[in-house]
């Protein structure tokens, strides 16, 4: 079986997404491309403009006419690649508490899912990629030779993002956390466009008992049949 070109990964937030895409795109020489940045570029855009996230219009426009680049990291301070908006790195910008607290807001709106996917699907039909979402297998890459749908509990997905926060010197509570996740679950399950859900054809893997270099090899794995 020849290695996969295409290769999609979903999950709830902190699943480990994130982390098993970039290992996953470096052992295989592909292109690390995470989706969800973009929504966060454009919440933290928004927040930084003063635009209310519940205005879906304003919200939208800003989505189509942002230019976001997503690129290989020029530095080594934890970073998997670099954000930039308006020639300005926000690369660690859009993991701030208030833009966690927003995100799902902005990333249901049909216009914004629209105007990001249409990029998205043009890097990602060109190969050689890992891109790691929550509807990539679904609706951005439905044509992914591999499809991963990585799961953990609310609770090991809070208590990951809580120690995240923390190693940032952020400030947060782990009940914070906890009903923030609870909340972003709730609005990416049940959003009327490209709702949180694993493909028909993924494969599922629960997280909660493993850990990172666990879930590598075992997806590794799959990749090299």
């Amino acid at each position: 079986m020849p290695v996969p070109s295409i290769i999609a990964i979903d999950g709830p937030a902190a699943s480990g997404k994130s982390t098993l895409g970039f290992r996953l795109a470096e052992a295989l020489g592909y292109l690390y491309f995470d989706t969800g940045l973009m929504y966060r570029a454009v919440t933290w855009l928004a927040l930084n403009r003063g635009i209310d996230v519940y205005d879906e219009s304003a919200v939208t426009r800003l989505a189509e006419d942002v230019p976001i680049e997503v690129t290989a990291p020029s530095r080594e301070d934890g970073r998997a690649c670099d954000v930039v908006v308006d020639g300005h790195d926000i690369t660690w910008e859009i993991r701030k508490p208030e833009v966690d607290a927003n995100v799902s807001v902005v990333s249901a709106y049909p216009g914004v899912r629209q105007a990001l996917t249409i990029q998205q699907r043009r890097i990602g039909m060109r190969g050689r990629v890992v891109m790691v979402g929550r509807d990539i297998g679904t609706v951005v890459l439905p044509e992914a030779d591999l499809k991963i749908y990585l799961d953990a509990s609310p609770e090991e997905r809070a208590q990951r993002r809580h120690r995240e926060i923390l190693g940032r010197g952020g400030q947060a509570s782990y009940q914070d956390v906890l009903e923030q996740v609870r909340d972003r679950d709730r609005i990416d399950s049940t959003r009327a466009v490209a709702p949180l859900k694993p493909a028909a054809d993924a494969v599922i893997l629960d997280s909660d008992s493993l850990d990172a270099d666990q879930v590598f090899e075992r997806v590794y794995a799959l990749c090299k049949g």
